[in-house]
């Protein structure tokens, strides 16, 4: 039981942190200010990441490399279509959730209350 509680505050806190940088760049480069928009969108952002990714892995030799990006490219096309501003602007919020991330996973990681990782932006 302690097992399945822990991957169950994992994910949360995981998608929460996800959802924080898709929700900054959102509202830097779209001007959307919905945070539960941001969660939604970082769930089904990971989710379709996670199918792309996973479908393409399986191609010998280059499947790998191949799957990255092109769930990469499924994750922006998520965020494309979940926000307003075309594949430009999709591309800029994708880019400030990255960093967003970045810093909350760092300094969350510094002050030792969590390892590095979040739900919602792929590769972190």
């Amino acid at each position: 039981m302690v097992g399945f509680l822990n991957f169950v505050i994992g994910f949360v806190v995981s998608l929460l942190i996800g959802a924080f940088g898709i929700y900054v760049g959102a509202r830097v480069i779209a001007d959307r200010d919905d945070y539960e928009y941001a969660i939604l969108t970082a769930l089904v952002g990971a989710v379709v990441w996670w199918l792309v990714a996973g479908l393409f892995s399986l191609l010998p030799i280059v499947g790998g490399v191949i799957g990255s990006v092109l769930g990469l490219l499924a994750w922006i096309y998520v965020i494309n279509a979940r926000y307003p501003g075309g594949w430009g602007s999709a591309i800029g919020i994708s880019l400030v959730a990255y960093v967003t991330v970045w810093v909350v996973l760092v300094l969350l990681e510094t002050v030792g209350i969590i390892a590095s990782g979040a739900l919602g932006v792929p590769g972190l």
